[in-house]
């Protein structure tokens, strides 16, 4: 294989194995991609193919002056910034990346920078994934509705309900943990759980079976859900607190989810750094939001428990990364010192995820929740108000 570069034919050794390289400008420098070999190191000969011949190249393909030195600060601020997050949770146990790795790559020879095509460009698991995802997502949102226009709408709007409130009410009426119920039509690890879906008429229904609060996915992409859908039902009469389930990467999306119609929100620990979370927090109680703080295992649960304002936790018996679920999280993480501090702060603890029969209420309860978020067994229900009484054993509507 031969690639011209500067006018000159480089042939590739034995040592490449014949696989193709792709060499592309990128304003004032030439990148070179490899995919899936050892990273090729090329040397800049001033005789052969001197730098200002690159440079000249490349102002004349992009019609933009080269200023190498801008570029070079631009490039290492916002590599140095990408590097301090990271390092921050890599120190609170946070997995998942924000989103794709940018920069300077390792290697850096003359004008050349080299990065394999799959050298931390790929999402290592499904939540990564959406969350990258979210993050794009995100940003084309904000160039279409800015902050202060949402700060405009939030003013307009009716006070949020009291999401806590509701389900400390129903565990007094029923004595068994309060029920979020989630309006949900599909997930990554099951595909579509009901092909008849209604948002409006799903969250009647769970109404009607003596739901505390509703859960409303509005991820659009991994789990069809929809901002309208939560509209849709605000305005539909019904009065249970709702929950906006989403992926919440930036504060942006709290005054997003409170100018259509979310009394709550969830802030997942395995993606948010803890000052994400204490600014999230303060912010959903600014604009009446309650925030439902996640967490899947023991610990984001020190984390979160250290975090001052914290009133109401989840506790996900889902492994966010394999996406196997095993209730006997709730117990593992309810146990000894933890459980004693929720005590004493007051927390409510919901149980999330994996939660089918009268046997799993009645374990994670015993465990010391006092509310649970359930979908996937309740939605598929032809009647979800029927699947409630199911799940529970007994009737629990008022």
């Amino acid at each position: 294989m031969e690639s011209l570069i500067c006018g000159k034919s480089i042939t590739s050794s034995s040592s490449l194995n014949n696989n193709n390289r792709t060499f592309f400008l990128n304003h004032s420098r030439l990148f070179v991609t490899t995919f899936k070999l050892p990273l090729l190191t090329l040397i800049n000969h001033p005789h052969r193919c001197p730098i200002s011949r690159i440079r000249a190249q490349q102002s004349e393909a992009t019609d933009i002056p080269s200023s190498d030195s801008k570029v070079d600060t631009i490039n290492m601020k916002d590599f140095k910034v990408r590097n301090s997050q990271e390092e921050i949770s890599a120190t609170q146990g946070i997995k998942i990346r924000r989103r794709p790795p940018t920069g300077p790559p390792t290697h850096y020879v003359g004008p050349f920078e080299f990065r394999l095509q799959n050298e931390g460009n790929t999402p290592r698991n499904i939540l990564e994934e959406i969350v990258w995802n979210k993050d794009v997502e995100v940003a084309q949102m904000k160039s279409k509705k800015p902050l202060y226009s949402l700060s405009k709408d939030i003013k307009g709007a009716p006070p949020t309900k009291d999401f806590i409130g509701a389900l400390k009410a129903s565990y007094l009426r029923t004595g068994m943990p309060a029920l979020i119920a989630e309006v949900k039509k599909a997930s990554p690890s099951k595909g579509v759980i009901r092909e008849d879906f209604d948002p409006v008429e799903i969250a009647k229904a769970y109404e009607k079976g003596g739901a505390a609060c509703l859960s409303v996915l509005t991820d659009a992409k991994y789990f069809q859900g929809s901002f309208e859908n939560l509209e849709a039902i605000r305005n539909a009469g019904v009065t249970c607190p709702l929950l906006c389930k989403e992926f919440i990467v930036d504060a942006w999306q709290l005054y997003y989810a409170r100018a259509k119609g979310a009394d709550a929100v969830l802030l997942i620990a395995a993606i948010l750094q803890d000052l994400d979370i204490k600014y999230m927090t303060k912010i959903c109680k600014l604009i009446g939001l309650t925030p439902l703080v996640e967490v899947h295992d023991e610990n984001e649960m020190d984390r979160v428990l250290e975090i001052e304002g914290v009133e109401l936790i989840g506790i996900n018996n889902r492994n966010l990364e394999t996406f196997e679920v095993d209730i006997s999280n709730t117990k593992k993480l309810l146990e000894g010192e933890r459980g004693e501090k929720i005590r004493k702060k007051d927390i409510i603890v919901v149980g999330e995820s994996g939660l089918f029969t009268p046997a799993d209420v009645a374990y994670v309860q015993e465990a010391g929740v006092s509310a649970i978020l359930v979908g996937e067994s309740i939605v598929k229900q032809k009647d979800p108000a029927n699947g409630i009484a199911e799940l529970f054993g007994k009737s629990i509507s008022a």
